[in-house]
């Protein structure tokens, strides 16, 4: 096997999540960040939530209204 090709491997990596909670994983970075994880994904919570970044459930909900207000004016 090559020397050096593979990755530092860090058994107890930091997880961060944005919801605040916190856990340990095994992984090659030391330090992750992450917008979702079990403790607030709504599958795992069985509670809607909708997760909007980057505003594209309004832009979808416009291009809808768009749409409906052109079949209307069609007819």
């Amino acid at each position: 096997m090559k020397k050096d090709i593979h990755p530092r491997y860090y058994p107890k990596a930091s997880v961060h999540c944005a919801c605040g909670n916190t856990f340990t994983v095994g992984s090659t970075k030391e330090f992750i960040e992450t917008e979702v994880c079990a403790q607030c994904h709504p599958f795992y919570t069985k509670k809607e939530k909708v997760m909007d970044t980057l505003g594209r459930v309004q832009k979808f909900k416009d291009r809808a209204a768009k749409k409906r207000v052109l079949i209307k004016k069609k007819k």
